[in-house]
Order: C-alpha cells, then sequence, then structure tokens
C-alpha cells in the first residue's frame, strides 16, 4: 500500500480545524485532524511533511514517524510541524483500523476501560452558549450539566483580570469577582458537581498564591496549566503551597519535553493533546512515561469529532487516565454536521466509538460546501525510501 494523496480541509465557519485526509493506492482513506493556529499547521503539511510521506507505506507509522521528525528536528520542531505531524499520524491510524478491520484502541492493545470519565469545559458554540451561562449563573449551568449527566466542568473566571498587570499583579476584590461562580456552583448543587479552574498561563507565582489560597475551602479538582510550562520550577513551588492538584501541561509537546516534567515531578497530572503532541502513539508513550511515576493523565480535546474520537480510543486503552476533556457546545452542535460521530454522557461518562479505526465518518455533503477550502498534495514524493541521521546536506538526500 503507498500513500498517494495527502488533502488538507478547512471550512470558514470553522476556523480553528484542519481536516486532513491520507489517500492510499488501495482506496483506504485516513482522517485526522489538528485544531488552533491552522494556517501553520497547513504550511508544514503541505511544504514539509507531504514530500516526505507520498510514496510511502501508510502501515508503517512508527518508521514514518521517526522519519518526519529527524527532519523536523532540525529546525525547532514543536510548533507547526508537530501539529501537521499530529494530524497525519491519526489518519494513519485510522487507515490501518481500516486496513485490518479493526477500531484503534483494538490496534493499541484493547481497552482498560469500557466508558471514558471527562469533564466538560464550558466552552460556548452555535446554541450552546455555556461560555456565556458560567459568566450569567453558574449554579444554573452546573444543574443544566448535571441534567445531561455530565458531572464535572471546567470554568477560568481569573483570565479577565490579567490583562491590566500582564498577569503581574490581581486584587483582592478581582479575586472575590473570580470566586462568583464558583460560589454559585456549590450553592446550586453543593459537591454534586467537581470544578476544575483552568488558569491559561495568564499570571505570576505570587498572582497564582493569592487565587490558589481562595479557593482552597471549595474542593477544586484541579487547578490547570497555572503558569507557562516554561516555569517548571515555579510551578512546582506552587503546587507544594496548596492541597489542589496542578495539571499541566497541553504546551508540551513530545515525550521529549515531558520527561523533565516528571523528572522534576512539576505536577501530580499530567495533560497532553494527540493533536497537537505528535499523535496517537506519542500520547501512549507520554501515558506510559507518566505511569512509570505513578502519574495520572489527562487528554486535551477542545477540537473537531476526529480528535474526540481518537481520545476515545485512547482514553479507553490508556491505564494511568485521569479525565478526558470535552465540549458539550461542540459535540451537540457541529460535530454531527461534520461527521457520523454520535457522543452521548452518561454518569459522567463517555462511550468509545465502534467501528474499524476512528470509527468516525465525514458527511458527504461536507466536502461539496462553498465555504469550503482544499489544498491537495500528490504524486510520487521525493523522498526514496527512508533515512534517518545521515548528511541531510547530500544531493541525494531529501532536504
Amino acid at each position: 500500500m503507498k500513500i498517494t494523496a495527502i488533502e488538507s480541509l478547512q471550512w470558514a465557519e470553522y476556523p480553528r480545524l484542519l481536516v486532513v485526509r491520507v489517500h492510499t493506492d488501495e482506496g483506504i482513506i485516513g482522517l485526522g485532524e489538528t485544531v488552533d493556529k491552522v494556517h501553520g499547521a497547513k504550511g508544514a503539511l503541505h511544504g514539509t511533511l507531504a514530500p516526505l510521506l507520498l510514496g510511502q507505506n501508510p502501515l508503517d507509522i512508527e518508521g514514518l514517524w521517526r522519519f518526519v521528525m529527524d527532519n523536523i528536528m532540525y529546525h525547532g520542531y514543536a510548533g507547526a510541524e508537530t501539529r501537521a505531524l499530529s494530524a497525519l499520524e491519526v489518519a494513519l491510524w485510522d487507515i490501518m483500523g481500516k486496513h485490518y478491520g479493526a477500531p484503534l484502541h483494538h490496534l493499541l492493545g484493547g481497552k482498560t476501560r469500557e466508558r471514558v470519565p471527562t469533564y466538560n469545559t464550558c466552552i460556548g458554540f452555535g446554541a450552546v452558549q455555556d461560555y456565556a451561562a458560567w459568566h450569567e449563573d453558574a449554579g444554573a449551568l452546573a444543574r443544566s450539566l448535571l441534567a445531561d449527566g455530565i458531572g464535572a466542568m471546567k470554568i477560568w473566571p481569573f483570565d479577565q483580570f490579567s490583562e491590566g498587570s500582564f498577569g503581574q499583579y490581581i486584587s483582592l476584590a478581582q479575586v472575590e469577582a473570580g470566586l462568583k461562580p464558583v460560589r454559585q456552583i456549590r450553592d446550586a448543587v453543593g459537591n454534586d458537581m467537581e470544578i476544575g479552574i483552568e488558569c491559561h498561563f495568564r499570571w505570576n507565582r505570587a498572582s497564582m498564591e493569592r487565587i490558589v489560597a481562595a479557593l482552597e475551602p471549595y474542593n477544586i479538582l484541579f487547578l490547570e496549566d497555572v503558569l507557562p510550562a516554561v516555569y517548571p520550577d515555579e510551578i512546582k513551588l506552587l503546587g507544594q503551597r496548596t492541597r489542589i492538584p496542578i495539571i499541566g501541561s497541553e504546551l508540551l509537546m513530545t515525550r521529549w519535553q515531558v520527561r523533565e516534567w516528571l523528572e522534576k515531578h512539576v505536577s501530580p497530572i499530567v495533560m497532553t493533546d494527540p493533536v497537537w503532541n505528535g499523535g496517537i502513539a506519542e500520547t501512549r508513550k507520554i501515558a506510559a512515561l507518566a505511569e512509570t511515576y505513578g502519574v495520572p493523565l489527562v487528554l486535551h480535546n477542545v477540537a473537531g469529532p476526529i480528535c474526540h474520537a481518537a481520545c476515545m480510543h485512547l482514553g479507553a486503552h490508556i491505564p494511568n487516565l485521569f479525565f478526558v476533556e470535552s465540549v458539550r457546545a461542540f459535540y451537540n452542535t457541529y460535530f454531527p454536521i461534520l461527521s457520523t460521530l454520535e457522543v452521548t454522557v452518561a454518569d459522567g461518562h463517555l462511550p468509545v466509538p465502534g467501528g474499524p479505526g476512528l470509527g468516525v465518518t465525514l458527511r458527504e455533503e461536507l466536502l461539496t460546501r462553498p465555504d469550503m477550502t482544499r489544498e491537495i498534495s500528490a504524486g510520487d514524493g521525493l523522498a526514496k525510501g527512508r533515512r534517518a541521521m545521515g548528511d541531510h546536506w547530500a544531493v541525494e538526500e531529501i532536504r
């Protein structure tokens, strides 16, 4: 089997998403996806990755990943190139599953759990405006989520105050205002709802310590990305000053960036995103690395139905899973428009898709929408076989 074309799809209505389709000479098409800053990922996909991978065997996932990583490592890999590689690698797993008629979790080695625990990130989209809801009455939102079978929610009530001081100082009045939705949730549903606080690395440690001290009485499930991941020692010091577990970080790409985090015991929970970090196999390696330290894993999942499906298969497989993030405002609005994936929540858990590969099919009408932009790289590619290391300036080598 050979890769004959690599295709990217975008829709103006969903500007955060880049969908990738990998075509083969056997007619199997694999689906992948990445999210955010997609113009850079798209350029890397067609400009750098496609010439390396066209004509290659899509079932050689590990070898192809190493081949690409060896090339992109030269110029700083953990950005657009790795997001593009993640989307493409997910599509290769989808091809393998379809080739062998097996769901992704079987290819990974099977399930450790039948259902995947989830929390809802309270973003708004279309008719589901969970972001506006927690700003208006977070208690009412909590009741709505519980009615939908969701027992954990994530909000970010302190971000809004960071702009004035560039995250260097938060006043007591601002802390009090940030606590308002947390109090509303506790007043409305008590401890029936778990609360996660996203910090989006907006603050320095001094400010975070003031925020954390105020949150202590409210039985907070976790604090996510309290400081930028480039300050692991500061994050560790903050963690030593609170009983609330810290999660980090979606900003760490590949196992090599996660390694130092684990070696330093920066946070008791780690987070990674399979459509940013290098892909499905890289997520499994990160999970295994974390498991050797006794650290659980959260799967970051704020993209489309392809990423969601990948996270469900990985969540079913990974033994040290803490939660998989999900977004009600996405899976109840545009997921059914883009795909056949059905998402239901029961008792705080999500089901694992069936079918071969990821178990996701794009809707045919999606491919003829007037707001779609398509780019295709096709042909034999430029790489003659595969290489690792060596002299990349040699005339006969692909550069």
